[in-house]
C-alpha cells in the first residue's frame, strides 16, 4: 500500500511458506500485518486422523446414550428393588440431567480455552467409575443413588459439550453436515442398546445392577483411544478461521451468544424435542407393558418391552437422523434456512402418530408400535440439524460456550424436567394406585401433554428460520475476520492484536479448492 491509502499491487506482497500454514505480508507505512491461515491443515491432522477421531466420538457418545437409558430398560425392576412410584424414579432421570446440565456451562467454557483431548478423559473416567459405583447402592439408599446418577451427568457433560466442536473444527459445509449425521447416529443406536442390553444382561444375571456394569469397562477403553489418538484442532480450523480465544468474560460470552436469534430460537425448539423424547423414552418400557397387561396379555415380560422400544427406537433413529440430513440438504438448494424449516415439520409431524400410539395402544398394538416408528423418526430428523444450525451461526472461539448453553436449555427445562412432571402428574392421576388399567390411565393422561409441547417447538423452528441466514453469514464472517495476528510494529514485533473485521477485506477467495477448504488472505486498510 502507499501511505495515500491505495492498495499494494499484487507484486508488492511477499508470501511465506511454513510447513503448517501459509502466510501473506502485506505492508502499510511502517506496519506490516501477517495473516495466517491454515491452508489444506494437512500438516496439522491427516484426514485419515479425522475420520479415526469421528469414528470414536461416535463409540463414546454410543456409550452415553447406552447409559442414560439403561436405567429405562430395568425401570420396574428397580422401583421394586428400592420400593418407590413414578414420581421418585422419575427424579433419577431428571437428577442426570440436573447434574449434566448444571456443569455444562463450565466445560463449555473450559473447551473454548483449553484442550479439548484431555477434558474429555477426565469426563469419561468420571461416569464410567460412578455408572460402576451406583450398582452397588443398597436398596435402604436410594438417595445415594439418585446423587450418584446425578454425578454421572456431571462426567457426560464433559464429554457431550465438546465433541460436536472438534468436528466443526474438522470438517466443513456438506462434510460436515455428514459427520454430524454419523455422530448423532449414535443417539439411537445407543439408546436402543440401552433398552436392549439393560434388560437383557437384567436377566441373564438375576440382577438389574449388572445392566449398570457393561458400559464403564467400554469408557475405559475410550478414554485410552481418545488420550492415543484424537488431537485437538485449532478453533475454526476447517474454516482457516481464529484459533485463539479472546480474553472475554463468560457473561460477555453468553452476552453475544443471546444476541443470536436463530441461536435462542433453535434451542428453546430443541427444548421442546427434548422434553418429548426425555419423557417418552423414560416411561414408554413401563407404558408399553401397561398397554399390553389391559389389553389382556399377561405373558408379555418387561424385557420383552424394553426389546420391542429398543429395535424400534435405533430403527426410528437411524431413518430420522439420515432423512432429517438428506431432506434438509435438498431443501436448502431452494431455501437457505431449510434447516430450521425441516425441524419445524418434523416435530409438527410426529405429534399425530405421537397421538394416534398413546389413544390406540389399548386395542391394536401392531398398529401403536408402527405409529410409534412413525413419530419417532419424524421426531429424531431434528438431531443432526439443530447441532448444524449451531455449529455455523456461531462463531468458532464461541461454539464450545454455545453448546454448553444449549444443553443446559434443552436439558434443564426439557429431559431433566419431563420425567419429573410427568411422573407426579401419572402418580396424582392415580398411576401410584396399584391398580395396573389406573396407573395405565394415569401414565396416559400425562403423556399426552408431549403433544402440546410438540406444536410449541415447530413454531420456535418456525420463528428461528427467519433470521438463520442473516446469523449465519455473521458467523462466517466472525470466524475469517477476527483471528489474532501478530501485527509487527518494528519494535513489538511479537505482539499480537485482533483485528476488528471492519478493518479488513479478503484478497482473494478460493472455495472450490481440491482440499475442500477456503483460503483467504486479508489485508489491513490504511486510515
Amino acid at each position: 500500500m502507499s501511505s495515500g491509502g491505495g492498495r499494494d499491487s499484487p507484486q508488492q506482497m511477499q508470501p511465506i511458506s511454513t510447513a503448517n500454514s501459509k502466510e501473506m505480508l502485506t505492508r502499510s507505512g511502517s506496519i506490516t500485518v501477517t495473516t495466517t491461515t491454515t491452508g489444506s491443515n494437512e500438516g496439522i491432522m491427516t484426514y485419515r486422523t479425522r475420520y479415526i477421531t469421528v469414528a470414536i466420538l461416535f463409540f463414546v457418545n454410543l456409550l452415553n446414550y447406552m447409559d442414560r437409558y439403561t436405567i429405562a430398560g430395568v425401570l420396574v425392576a428397580v422401583q421394586d428393588y428400592y420400593d418407590v412410584g413414578d414420581f421418585a424414579s422419575g427424579l433419577l432421570q431428571s437428577s442426570f440431567v440436573i447434574g449434566f446440565s448444571i456443569t455444562a456451562p463450565a466445560f463449555g467454557y473450559a473447551g473454548d480455552r483449553y484442550n479439548r483431548k484431555w477434558l474429555m478423559v477426565g469426563g469419561i473416567a468420571l461416569w464410567s467409575l460412578v455408572t460402576l459405583a451406583g450398582s452397588f447402592v443398597p436398596a435402604n439408599m436410594f438417595w445415594l443413588f439418585v446423587l450418584l446418577r446425578a454425578i454421572v451427568g456431571v462426567g457426560e457433560a464433559s464429554y457431550v459439550t465438546i465433541a460436536p466442536t472438534l468436528i466443526s473444527d474438522l470438517f466443513v459445509k456438506e462434510q460436515r453436515s455428514l459427520m454430524l449425521m454419523i455422530f448423532y447416529f449414535a443417539i439411537p443406536v445407543g439408546s436402543g442398546l440401552g433398552y436392549i442390553i439393560g434388560s437383557k444382561v437384567a436377566v441373564l444375571f438375576h440382577q438389574w445392577q449388572w445392566s449398570l456394569r457393561v458400559t464403564p469397562g467400554l469408557g475405559v477403553v475410550c478414554c485410552l483411544l481418545i488420550a492415543i489418538i484424537t488431537r485437538d484442532p485449532p478453533r475454526g480450523m476447517a474454516e482457516d478461521g481464529a484459533s485463539h480465544h479472546s480474553n472475554s468474560t463468560v457473561a460477555e460470552d453468553i452476552k453475544s451468544i443471546a444476541k443470536n436469534k436463530t441461536f435462542v430460537l433453535s434451542s428453546l425448539g430443541n427444548t421442546c424435542v427434548t422434553f418429548v423424547s426425555g419423557a417418552l423414552a423414560f416411561f414408554a418400557p413401563k407404558f408399553m407393558l401397561n398397554a399390553y397387561r389391559v389389553s389382556g396379555n399377561d405373558v408379555i415380560h418387561l424385557d420383552d418391552v424394553s426389546l420391542y422400544m429398543g429395535i424400534i427406537t435405533t430403527s426410528a433413529g437411524f431413518v430420522g437422523v439420515a432423512l432429517g440430513t438428506v431432506v434438509a440438504r435438498h431443501v436448502k438448494r431452494v431455501h437457505l434456512n431449510g434447516d430450521a424449516l425441516v425441524c419445524a415439520v418434523g416435530i409438527l409431524a410426529s405429534s399425530p402418530f405421537l397421538y394416534g400410539a398413546l389413544v390406540l395402544c389399548e386395542f391394536n398394538m401392531i398398529i401403536t408400535w408402527i405409529l410409534v416408528f412413525i413419530g419417532e423418526t419424524l421426531l429424531f430428523m431434528n438431531w443432526p440439524l439443530v447441532a448444524d444450525m449451531l455449529l455455523y451461526t456461531v462463531p468458532a472461539t464461541l461454539r464450545s460456550t454455545a453448546e454448553a448453553v444449549q444443553l443446559f436449555v434443552c436439558h434443564m427445562l426439557g429431559d431433566a424436567a419431563s420425567p419429573f412432571i410427568l411422573g407426579g402428574l401419572s402418580e396424582a392421576l392415580g398411576g401410584a394406585s396399584g391398580d395396573t388399567e389406573t396407573e395405565f390411565k394415569g401414565l396416559q393422561n400425562s403423556l399426552f401433554i408431549t403433544l402440546f409441547i410438540s406444536v410449541l417447538g415447530g413454531g420456535f423452528f418456525l420463528f428461528s428460520s427467519l433470521y438463520l441466514v442473516k446469523d449465519k453469514n455473521a458467523a462466517e464472517a466472525a470466524t475469517k475476520g477476527t483471528a489474532v495476528r501478530p501485527i509487527h510494529t518494528g519494535s513489538r514485533p511479537d505482539h499480537r492484536q485482533t483485528l476488528p473485521l471492519d478493518d479488513m477485506v479478503p484478497l482473494m477467495e478460493d472455495d472450490d479448492d481440491s482440499d475442500g477448504h477456503t483460503d483467504s488472505q486479508l489485508v489491513l486498510l490504511s486510515t
